[in-house]
């Protein structure tokens, strides 16, 4: 266990170019699991501060079971292709911010893993990349809670996704995911600002059998704007077993800038309340172009 770790001005280059050929974890989960650039494991009360991290064979940044540790002014670079090169990665922490970073990479730009609770980030420019994820969750039966996680002051420049919550249909893990804030987001070419995915299953790892055990409860979505390059702005998927609950969406402001139809969003198995400005109309079928 390491305690009142605070590790500055330090840069690393994984040198990645060539291993990512040999990258094939996006698409199996029992491939070889490749070095990653940084790792922090089991560190408490910590800051970790003017990093740079490039290219990294794997995750940028690993961080597991520690608590109250802080990532500050992190730049991480990686070509938007490269194969599972997530920025930072949380897995079963408490109190974690990511603060005042700048993160490109070909995977999500924060990863947030089960057993994760009270995570802030804060002041994070995103993109490329496939955005702030919480997930994916349910793969594993072991699996516990994710609760309390807050994404606020954030700008995603190009990338797949914004915001996103994604959950294994046919999954063995039952557990919870509550407590989720996006707040003050701006969105610049995103191709899905606001996803919420319980029928995730990427390159078809999973039977799709049943629905998703996962319950999603106390979501908020407040002061999200900018740009979409796909028609679909929204898109609210949960679960039909345990469908969604407490769900808020207020002041939304998203402009298509397709020529592929209106601009719509897409819900199932959930009932949001609405509060202020929402364009496009969430959970309606279509929406007039703005």
């Amino acid at each position: 266990m390491v305690r009142n770790l605070v590790q500055i001005s330090v840069s690393f280059d994984g040198q990645g170019q060539e291993a990512w050929k040999q990258n094939d974890c996006h698409k199996n989960r029992n491939c070889a699991k490749l070095p990653m650039n940084l790792s922090f494991n089991f560190i408490n009360n910590s800051i970790i501060r003017d990093v740079t991290t490039k290219d990294s064979k794997n995750f940028h940044v690993n961080c597991i079971s520690s608590h109250n540790v802080t990532f500050l002014r992190f730049t991480i670079s990686a070509p938007g292709d490269s194969p599972n090169t997530d920025g930072i990665h949380l897995g079963r922490d408490t109190m974690i911010n990511v603060i005042d970073s700048v993160i490109k990479t070909g995977d999500d730009c924060v990863s947030i893993g089960d057993e994760t609770k009270e995570v802030h980030i804060q002041n994070v420019t995103c993109g490329p990349g496939h955005g702030i994820s919480v997930g994916s969750l349910g793969g594993y039966a072991e699996e516990k809670d994710v609760q309390g996680i807050y994404v606020k002051n954030c700008t995603f420049i190009g990338t797949q996704n914004g915001v996103r919550v994604k959950t294994w249909p046919s999954a063995p893990a039952q557990l919870t995911v509550s407590d989720l804030h996006f707040e003050d987001l701006i969105m610049d070419n995103v191709s899905s600002p606001i996803i919420i995915d319980q029928e995730y299953c990427p390159h078809n790892l999973c039977k799709k059998d049943r629905p998703s055990s996962i319950k999603i409860t106390n979501v908020s979505i407040k002061n999200v704007r900018g740009t979409t390059n796909s028609a679909e702005a929204v898109t609210l998927i949960c679960s039909s077993l345990k469908p969604c609950e407490n769900v808020e969406v207020g002041d939304v402001d998203l402009t298509y800038n397709g020529n592929q139809g209106p601009i719509t969003t897409r819900c199932s198995n959930v009932k949001p309340k609405f509060v202020g400005k929402q364009n496009p109309p969430v959970c309606a079928t279509t929406a007039k172009s703005a």
